[in-house]
């Protein structure tokens, strides 16, 4: 390993070192299950706000969305569209009900809980379900960020794919498993900051280096359809594209009413106060991300030239943002540290959602499942003691799926986003603004919105294709859609909620 490369390490280092110190002083703070799970709801609006959209955001924001605009165009951005329309709705209409509804529900720490004391579902029929599908599908997402981690050492430094996965992991392991969600909250918002603050600059400095206009550049790169095609975002490479792709495109943005990891952030805020300030700061922070990392796949096609990725053996295309920031900060600035730093970025995307994953994985089987069905005697301590002892075993079963060093990653968190997006988002908008919904319809929507994905993506019913592909519709959208509207048919045709359940609605939508 060079020198170069030493420095860049050193970089990692330091930034994984203050991860596992941060780790070290929530843990000393951690005194019964609810700071483990919701720090206590004592987050303020900045940690609430980036730690949210950091979970949120993952490898994808860095590497998956600048990698695809770099290869097709700028017409694959209606992901990235979808994707702020979901925040921006999820922040506005759903966090301020959710938290107050939490609190007034039995003072509900997980999204399982706040299903089963919301419905007074006194045979825990939502608590285990819901429970299950977390662990199921968190599981998977886990594994796909502990690859994608994996496959960052292996790119930069050379490293062994299976030793930098064990390395990912321990760290992610040691502070979560330590500090528990204050300590995952603060790490994202470091790791939130950072990725901002890469996606800003790499992306700005490229530009004023350029040596030419832009269209021309992209003209000389062989790019399909040519300039004109690159940059119309009605064009999905040398062709329009149709409405079913792009309605599918847009459809990512229903997954975050479902979504457990980015729901407890809002469940954790200090008082409404603070979660104004977070939504401000949380769609600011969407908005200037989401633009730079479409402007680096853009910027990178002209900027990395006479080089294309994904051709002839070259690097992927989604490593376009390491791409540039090594022409920047090592071949043209000299200055590797800072490269190393800015890389670290792309790190902290995929530590922030793993974290997050482990951490909400951990509460469904401690809290949820343990609690409620093994042991329900058991004190606060024991409960975070069994969380602690879920990370690591969750963290190994993750490691050992992530071990193969080909296995797709994307594929996993897409329809692990429709699973979770169907089976919760429509039973979570709905408990909050519909009276009338009931134990039956939530039962009946969550199960047919999670078993829905499962057919649409995996069994070949169509000539030997999925519906899926078949139709080219993202599950997500007809998952969301079954999932909602069986919730209104069981409840309008089963028995009606009690006074108690009417009553205590009626309370949180009163609350100012």
């Amino acid at each position: 390993m060079n020198s170069t490369k030493m420095i860049i390490l050193s970089a990692f280092a330091a930034y994984l070192l203050l991860m596992i110190v941060i780790g070290v002083v929530y843990m000393r703070k951690t005194k019964n299950s609810e700071d483990y799970f919701l720090g206590g709801r004592g987050l303020n609006a900045w940690v609430a706000a980036l730690s949210a959209q950091a979970s949120d955001m993952s490898g994808w924001l860095l590497m998956g969305l600048p990698g695809a605009i770099y290869a097709m165009g700028t017409g694959q951005v209606w992901i990235a569209v979808g994707l702020f329309i979901g925040t921006v709705f999820n922040w506005v209409c759903i966090s301020g009900r959710l938290r107050k509804y939490t609190i007034t529900a039995n003072n509900s720490l997980t999204i399982p809980a706040y299903f089963e004391n919301r419905f007074r579902d006194k045979k825990k029929i939502l608590l285990l379900v819901s429970s299950i599908v977390i662990v199921v599908f968190f599981l998977v997402y886990t594994a796909s960020a502990l690859a994608a981690g994996g496959k960052l050492f292996n790119t930069v430094f050379g490293i062994d794919y299976h030793a930098a996965l064990a390395v990912g992991a321990a760290v992610i392991l040691c502070y979560t498993f330590m500090g528990g969600f204050m300590a995952v909250c603060v790490t994202d918002f470091v790791q939130g900051t950072l990725m901002l603050v890469g996606l800003l600059i790499v992306p700005i400095i490229a530009y004023f280096m350029l040596p030419g206009e832009l269209s021309g550049l992209l003209d000389q790169s062989g790019v399909t359809g040519g300039a004109a095609s690159f940059l119309n975002p009605l064009m999905n490479g040398e062709r329009p594209y149709t409405f079913v792709e792009i309605f599918s495109q847009l459809a990512w943005g229903l997954g975050y009413c479902g979504m457990p990891h980015i729901l407890t952030r809002f469940m954790a805020v200090k008082n409404e106060k603070e979660l104004k300030k977070s939504r401000v700061i949380a769609i600011v922070w969407d908005i200037l991300s989401l633009g730079a990392a479409c402007f680096i796949g853009v910027i990178g096609r002209a900027f990395l030239l006479p080089e294309i990725l994904g051709e002839n053996g070259v690097a992927s295309t989604e490593s376009v943002f390491i791409e540039m920031i090594s022409k920047l900060f090592t071949e043209n600035l000299a200055l590797p540290f800072i490269g190393g730093l800015f890389l670290c970025g792309i790190l902290a995307a995929i530590m922030s959602t793993a974290d997050s994953q482990l951490l909400v994985t951990a509460s469904a089987v401690s809290e949820d499942l343990y609690h409620s069905f093994i042991d329900k005697n058991a004190d606060s301590r024991k409960i975070v003691n069994v969380s602690r002892g879920t990370v690591v075993v969750i963290s190994i079963l993750a490691f050992v799926i992530a071990w193969n060093p080909d296995s797709s990653v994307m594929g996993l968190v897409s329809n692990a986003w429709a699973g979770l997006g169907s089976a919760f988002g429509p039973i979570v908008l709905l408990s909050l603004f519909w009276r009338r919904t009931n134990l039956a319809g939530a039962i009946a929507g969550m199960v047919s919105g999670g078993l829905t994905v499962i057919i649409w993506d995996y069994i070949p019913i169509v000539g030997g294709q999925t519906l899926g592909s078949a139709t080219g519709l993202y599950s997500l959208a007809v998952g969301f859609a079954v999932s909602a509207l069986m919730i209104v048919i069981f409840s309008l045709t089963t028995k009606a909620p009690s006074k108690e359940i009417t009553d205590e609605f009626d309370r949180v939508v009163s609350i100012k």
